[in-house]
């Protein structure tokens, strides 16, 4: 017979739910109350879950803090479309709710990155260090775009977004395993728990509204975000990964990926290996590393 397959032990996190601009916000907690803060911020169509195995690679004590942004996991969803600069408000909140007399220090995720770099910029005293996970903006867009993007916004909203569903926890984590090669089996089957819904007929789907899957009406600027990116006084972390979504825009060596670096006044890249966007998910022990030692410097 077979031996069980080995069952790694998870730092346990604890969840709070605190009011935020309206909104119920579940904040999810891991670490001593009393250790060095550390506000984790997750990524489109993801939950603060999703920083389990970095968490559990962190060599030192930290009280990290993950909200589920409005609409993901166990925070309020609204059921309708969402405006991306409510996040920039509901991080304002979060950090005065938190860490109300000290600047913070903030691991964001894609559109959590996204999120914090451009907060970074208008609140530059709020923010003690910034480490930006695979994230160095969108591709550039261009005004002939507009029109059509304004028009699709209106046809989304008189319809009803979906979210695909399957049948068990187990076929999730099999179609996690599909998008992602490097997923390990327990961690997908880890995945397929803890960032999903389990619905009334006993179907599992992602723990995000479907309404986030509407785009915007409004075009990317770059140079908006860049001049943001420009008064960030704390010191950047750039995370890249090998195989992830920064390489897969602008390429390793282009001018415009050199462009958007040199927006940060105060920045150092650290590549990690062998990983897809989801970085924390492929590397979480380099990303745990990279991010321990940029804090602590």
């Amino acid at each position: 017979m077979l031996p069980a397959p080995m069952t790694i032990p998870r730092l346990v996190s604890r969840c709070e739910l605190i009011p935020v601009r309206g909104l119920h916000y579940n904040v999810r907690h891991w670490g001593p109350m009393d250790a060095p803060a550390v506000f984790f911020l997750h990524g489109w169509m993801d939950t603060s879950a999703t920083f389990q195995f970095v968490v559990d690679a962190l060599a030192r004590e930290w009280h990290v803090i993950a909200p589920d942004w409005r609409g993901y996991g166990a925070s309020e969803w609204l059921g309708r479309a969402y405006w991306f600069p409510d996040f920039y408000a509901d991080l304002d909140a979060l950090l005065a709710h938190y860490s109300p007399q000290r600047p913070a220090l903030i691991v964001g995720h894609s559109m959590g990155a996204s999120i914090a770099g451009s907060y970074a910029g208008v609140r530059p005293s709020r923010v003690a260090r910034l480490v930006m996970m695979d994230f160095l903006g969108l591709a550039p867009s261009t005004a002939d775009e507009a029109p059509e993007r304004l028009g699709q916004w209106l046809q989304d909203l008189g319809g009803r977004p979906e979210l695909r569903r399957y049948p068990d926890h187990a076929a999730l984590a099999r179609r996690l395993r599909q998008a992602n090669a490097r997923l390990s089996a327990e961690r997908a089957e880890f995945l397929s728990r803890a960032v999903s819904r389990t619905l009334a007929d006993g179907r599992v789907t992602m723990a995000c509204d479907p309404w986030h899957r509407v785009p915007a009406p409004l075009r990317y600027h770059t140079e908006d975000v860049l001049a943001c990116w420009r008064r960030i006084e704390a010191p950047v972390l750039n995370l890249i990964a090998d195989h992830g979504y920064v390489v897969g825009r602008f390429g390793r060596e282009s001018g415009e990926l050199a462009h958007r670096l040199a927006g940060f006044a105060d920045q150092r890249c650290v590549s990690i290996p062998d990983c897809g966007h989801n970085l924390q998910h492929d590397q979480p022990e380099r990303v745990a590393a990279a991010i321990e030692d940029f804090l602590a410097t």
